[in-house]
């Protein structure tokens, strides 16, 4: 059995005792579980330690893996130079991983390395691990903004490059839950916090790592979550494996999710086809897509219609016959948005109506969010089927005097200047929650710093369409 145990485990720095300078004993459950995580890693005695960390070199579209022959890195950016860990990196692993990614299509490997120091995702773990365990290599790996099932399969890569070179493997998920736990925490509180953490811990203590992959994403936003894609490449280094699950430790007492858990194999060589989940994914995934399209209203009907024929041939759908005259016969100003997995695959719109009727504007728009976003490459066919839509149509902006007077659930905001520059966000946005954070990001999107002089705030209400 190449991967011999999986952990799950947290990194807050603090938790060494050169950065904590006495905090740690605020977390104390979490030192003893990472404890009795070190001490199984070193009965284990594995030939490498394959660790998957949120900070290390990450892309959207590509999975990083760290290249060279090892690293060093230490706790000085949390005022602790005393503290650190070198490693050296199992080479040939590596090079079968990155093998196997090509082959299989999956964009990793160990390009575009932005900072060969080790990071504190990495080396909190390793500050355990390497207190009683010593003479193992690494394999160091970040994340990537793939969807559940392309991190689960990445994982699966770790198992089978381990097995065809009898590598005795143990994988480290590092990760924290959400950070969403405390309203006097350093990021607030959001009521998904607590929703997130109890998910996932359940999902720790059963093995039920279909939960992991089919989480909603919306609530892992609002939660501001950094692990989950962790357990989910972990999951995939379990496939078919079955395992004897145990959360052995959760607590968040600085308003930040810690999680601690462990997954032994059982049997020998034992294979239970009930553990590979990336069947059970897809029959939920399709599923999914399949209710929401269903729930589509005319608005968002029409937004996928008119990007679908425009993919697909290249010009522009003609208004349909049957539309309703809430389309026809208005004009507003619209947004279309687009989600893949989640995640915002395309954003466009307008503020104020520029068309003929909200038909028009939505047909347009949807195309632009699809085709023109310059943040995104242009929607391919084969992305079609995949995607999720929401029209949301503006109501008239109206001048605000004081941001007292903004709801980032409720409005979204305008930002902008004399000469012409302007930022728009939408309201209900998961991960904004509040109108500091609106307010930055509208003017962020403008070119705009808030403290110029003659910024003016405006604010709107909108109708989403699902």
């Amino acid at each position: 059995m190449p991967v011999v145990a999986a952990f799950a485990v947290p990194h807050p720095p603090l938790i060494v005792p050169g950065v904590g300078r006495g905090r740690e004993r605020d977390i104390a459950a979490t030192v003893v579980a990472y404890e009795e995580v070190a001490r199984r890693v070193t009965e284990l005695a594995p030939d490498t330690l394959v660790i998957s960390s949120p900070h290390t070199t990450s892309y959207l579209d590509y999975l990083h893996i760290s290249p060279g022959r090892g690293a060093h890195g230490d706790f000085r950016d949390f005022g602790d130079r005393a503290d650190g860990s070198d490693v050296s990196y199992d080479v040939e692993l590596v090079r079968e991983l990155e093998g196997a990614a090509e082959a299989t299509g999956i964009p990793a490997g160990t390009r575009g390395e932005r900072e060969a120091r080790l990071d504190w995702g990495v080396l909190v773990p390793l500050h355990f691990i390497q207190a009683r365990c010593q003479g193992f290599k690494v394999v160091r790996m970040g994340l990537a903004g793939f969807s559940p099932l392309e991190h689960y399969r990445v994982g699966a890569l770790v198992q089978q490059a381990a097995a065809r070179l009898g590598r005795r493997v143990v994988y480290v998920a590092s990760g924290d839950l959400s950070h969403k736990l405390a309203a006097d925490g350093p990021y607030g509180y959001a009521p998904d916090g607590p929703v997130f953490d109890e998910a996932v811990c359940e999902a720790f203590a059963s093995g039920d790592f279909l939960r992991l992959l089919t989480m909603d994403p919306g609530l892992c936003e609002r939660a501001a979550e950094c692990g989950l894609r962790s357990f989910q490449i972990m999951a995939g280094a379990l496939d078919g494996t079955p395992v004897r699950a145990e959360l052995l430790s959760h607590e968040g007492p600085f308003g930040v999710g810690y999680g601690v858990a462990a997954f032994t194999p059982v049997g020998p060589e034992a294979s239970d086809p009930d553990r590979r989940f990336e069947g059970a994914y897809l029959a939920w995934h399709e599923s999914a897509l399949a209710q929401a399209r269903a729930a589509e209203d005319p608005y968002v009907r029409l937004a996928r219609a008119s990007l679908e024929h425009r993919v697909r041939t290249g010009t522009t759908l003609p208004l349909p016959a049957d539309l309703p005259a809430e389309l026809t016969d208005r004009r507003a100003g619209a947004f279309v948005s687009l989600k893949k997995d989640g995640r915002l695959r395309g954003c466009i719109g307008t503020i104020a109506p520029v068309r003929a009727s909200l038909a028009e504007e939505i047909v347009e728009n949807a195309v632009s969010a699809g085709c023109h976003d310059p943040r995104f490459s242009p929607v391919r066919e084969d992305e079609l089927t995949e995607l999720v839509y929401d029209v949301d149509v503006l109501g008239e902006p109206e001048p605000v005097g004081d941001r007292s007077e903004l709801d980032p659930a409720r409005y979204g905001v305008i930002v902008s200047t004399p000469d012409g520059r302007r930022g728009l966000l939408l309201p209900a946005l998961d991960g904004v929650d509040t109108v500091d954070e609106q307010l930055q990001i509208a003017a962020r999107k403008g070119g705009i710093s808030l403290g110029e002089k003659g910024v003016r705030l405006e604010r709107f209400e909108v109708v989403r369409h699902l």
